[in-house]
């Protein structure tokens, strides 16, 4: 009994010593995290109004478990386990060394226009670059998918021949913005259309092939396909290219997707020959993180709101929370309950066109931003007439506020998956390649996300790096890495 006693009793102290050691680091934490409180002249507005918004403040304690759960879902993804993360396997295991040389072609297709790219490699570094644009008509993207593949390869074949160079054997990369499935960095296989696009017969193929035999039916070029990526994939080898430290590659636009450099033993999902690779990139596709209801405890009403406006309902969810297409929206919500409650604008004031959904873009959210970056209020002023309502000085503090609270909170979820990523790759020093209209254009997020980051992830030395068009210029670039690997095998 006495010998219990004293177990407990130790057990007693180490908790308590757990606790004098955790609880600092809690507070410091959750005090780092907090937005400035809100400016009022009633008092009892402004706690309302703060009230309100108090759950899209998260906690430390809150940030704690979604970094629990966020790596949760990428092992139980990365072990083919049910997870809402896919962690698919790009089979892209090097990332640009130096010794790229010649001439590499990028089709990139993601919507209603498409690019054709010509870029030029010496030592790994683009010398010349040759882009053009072509247009995709409603006609092609409904329907049969094979119209639409033949374009895509009359478009390649115009470009070529207006080079000069449908004698030249070229290599292209094609990035494919759609869901897919890869079972090789030349196979990738069409899940389902988004978008404006709806080419049922399609769905299930290999979209390389598809591209390959439609170039095949033409005959007139030597363009052979040897990759498919996604803009992801193509931003982090983007970013390689000028900084060799890249390890993460991150989109923070219209939509968000992360990806990264992961062990290759560590990758269950292998369906090709392995050759010795120490190392392979897995897009995480962690837009949908939380479709399957892990992320519930931080979904608040209005993120409730903004997900049943949208077109794929219970879809997406982390991209709702973070995604330019989605944090407009968001602040729309919320100054609409705020109205109602009568503690936004006048009652006499019906701000219609304000509350209409889809109306409060995220562009205007930066816009507003750069106000409270500026400390002042003529972009604020400026955005509420486009909407036809006049504003006193507690409205412009209040939509401030809420576009603080809104976009505060996305840099905090895309830092706690960042800080994770650091931890996991653990190396010394990493660059995180970032592209996105969010990133390029909010005025706070990249400062939030450095500090929210460092105070995550301590020690970690990194930086964020703007790598503009993955997508394009990425694209050519694994291109020219897929022709290095196939020649090491051959």
């Amino acid at each position: 009994m006495k010998k219990r006693s004293i177990t407990f009793y130790a057990l007693s102290n180490f908790q308590s010593l757990l606790d004098d050691m955790v609880v600092p680091a809690e507070r410091a934490l959750h005090e780092a995290i907090q937005v400035s409180p809100l400016v009022h002249s009633d008092e009892a507005k402004k706690q309302k109004v703060e009230n309100l918004l108090k759950e899209m403040r998260l906690s430390a304690a809150t940030v704690r478990r979604i970094k629990e759960v966020f790596i949760s879902e990428m092992n139980k993804g990365i072990h083919q386990q049910p997870s809402s993360l896919q962690m698919e396997n790009t089979y892209i295991p090097e990332l640009i060394d130096g010794t790229e040389e010649g001439q590499y072609l990028a089709l990139d297709l993601g919507g209603t226009n498409f690019r054709v790219l010509l870029v030029e490699l010496q030592h790994g570094k683009i010398m010349r670059e040759k882009v053009k644009k072509y247009e995709i008509g409603s006609h092609l993207r409904i329907g049969s998918g094979y119209p639409l593949f033949d374009y895509l390869a009359e478009c390649v074949s115009d470009f070529v021949i207006n080079e000069g160079l449908q004698d030249t054997e070229l290599p292209l990369g094609f990035t494919f913005s759609f869901p897919m499935v890869q079972h090789a960095l030349d196979i990738g296989m069409l899940v389902t259309w988004t978008k404006s696009y709806n080419c049922p017969d399609v769905v299930g193929k290999n979209t390389v092939q598809l591209l390959r035999e439609a170039l095949a039916r033409r005959g007139d070029t030597k363009v052979k396909v040897n990759a498919i990526l996604n803009d992801t994939t193509g931003t982090l080898i983007q970013g390689a290219m000028s900084d060799p430290k890249t390890a993460i590659g991150l989109i923070l636009g219209t939509g968000s997707n992360a990806c990264y450099v992961e062990r290759a033993d560590r990758v269950e999902h292998w369906e090709v020959e392995r050759h010795g690779e120490k190392e392979v990139i897995v897009d995480i596709e962690w837009g949908a993180f939380g479709d399957n209801g892990v992320l519930d405890f931080i979904k608040t009403d209005f993120d409730r709101e903004n997900d049943a406006n949208s077109i794929l309902v219970n879809s997406f969810t982390f991209e709702k929370y973070i995604a330019g297409k989605y944090l407009g929206e968001i602040v729309r919500v919320i100054l609409a309950r705020l109205y109602k409650d009568g503690l936004f604008l006048s009652s006499k004031v019906t701000p219609n066109a304000l509350l209409t959904p889809g109306n409060l873009t995220t562009d205007l959210v930066s816009h507003i931003e750069q106000d409270t970056v500026d400390g002042g209020k003529k972009n604020t002023v400026e955005v509420l007439s486009k909407f036809g309502v006049t504003i006193d000085e507690d409205d412009i503090n209040v939509v401030q506020y809420v576009c603080e609270v809104a976009s505060n909170r996305a840099a905090l979820l895309v830092s706690i998956c960042l800080a994770y990523l650091l931890e996991r790759i653990n190396k010394d020093d990493i660059s995180i390649a970032v592209d996105g209209s969010l990133f390029k254009h909010h005025p706070r997020l990249e400062t939030w996300m450095y500090k929210y980051i460092r105070l995550l992830a301590p020690g970690r030395k990194f930086k964020l790096v703007l790598a503009e068009d993955g997508s394009g210029k990425g694209a050519a670039l694994v291109s020219a890495i897929a022709q290095r690997l196939q020649r090491r095998i051959d």
